[in-house]
């Protein structure tokens, strides 16, 4: 049975931001089982947008390595959480590295959980390799070609060698506009192994979010159906969805079933 439980573990300052966010999980019914840091502030960004164009980003934040004891706190929670799931969602702000993904994961105690992760690297600097036995990894392309250095590669060849080299058993690699790569085993020589999509976004307002949306709905999908094609489907409709939408907004099972008629319309 899937868990209706829905945990947020993250590192807040204590300041009005934080208000601000407790709020608005709240609101989405999302329990928050994080830790207040007195010393470091609540992450904020913003962007400067004219018409269509985003020309600016502005960041206020501490990228500092968190307390080790912070580390354990949030540790200890994972490991009594009661979710079917686990996103280790890596934006480098002094949460993960090597270390403390390892011991995270080594800390949860239930080895049937789903785990997921994505760390991204479009403002910051991360690797998608920390993240090793993972159940899924969505790294986009960027990202991949940063963990392996490598410019000039086909996309088959990165997602391959991702797979491998984190030793997931469940790759989607991101691409944009142009949709989506699933490696699904690891039989490289074998075409059942990999597919890809394209996305059925039909009017791109902003792409902010999509990545996440996509992570979520492939992570939910899995636990429920235990089906990668499936998982991937969803995903990218979900990412579709969010591309619809100004802001990163989050994205209802209405609009997953409504993308779907759409998409059946089409046919």
């Amino acid at each position: 049975m899937l868990s209706n439980i829905v945990n947020f573990l993250t590192v807040l300052g204590d300041d009005d931001l934080k208000k601000f966010v407790l709020k608005d999980l709240k609101k989405s019914k999302v329990n928050f089982n994080g830790y207040i840091d007195k010393i470091r502030p609540t992450v904020n960004k913003n962007a400067f947008v004219s018409e269509e164009y985003r020309l600016l980003k502005v960041s206020k934040l501490d990228n500092s390595q968190i307390n080790f004891k912070i580390v354990k706190t949030l540790s200890k929670q994972l490991a009594s959480s009661r979710s079917n799931g686990v996103i280790f969602s890596d934006f480098r702000h002094g949460i993960f590295n090597k270390s403390t993904i390892e011991y995270c994961k080594k800390n949860i105690k239930n080895k049937k959980k789903f785990l997921a992760a994505d760390s991204q690297v479009a403002s910051w600097w991360g690797n998608i390799l920390e993240f090793k036995n993972f159940d899924l990894i969505t790294p986009n392309e960027k990202e991949a070609r940063f963990a392996l250095m490598d410019q000039i590669s086909g996309i088959r060849s990165l997602a391959s060698r991702i797979y491998d080299k984190s030793k997931c058993k469940f790759l989607i690699m991101k691409l944009g506009k142009r949709g989506l790569l699933a490696c699904i085993n690891n039989k490289h020589h074998n075409s059942d192994s990999y597919f890809t999509l394209d996305s059925f976004a039909t009017q791109v307002i902003d792409p902010v979010g999509a990545g996440d949306a996509l992570l979520a709905y492939s992570t939910m999908s899995m636990i429920v159906t235990n089906c990668k094609i499936t998982s991937t489907i969803i995903g990218i409709i979900a990412a579709s969805c969010e591309c619809e939408k100004n802001g990163n907004i989050p994205i209802s099972k209405n609009d997953i079933l409504n993308k779907i008629a759409d998409i059946k319309k089409n046919i």
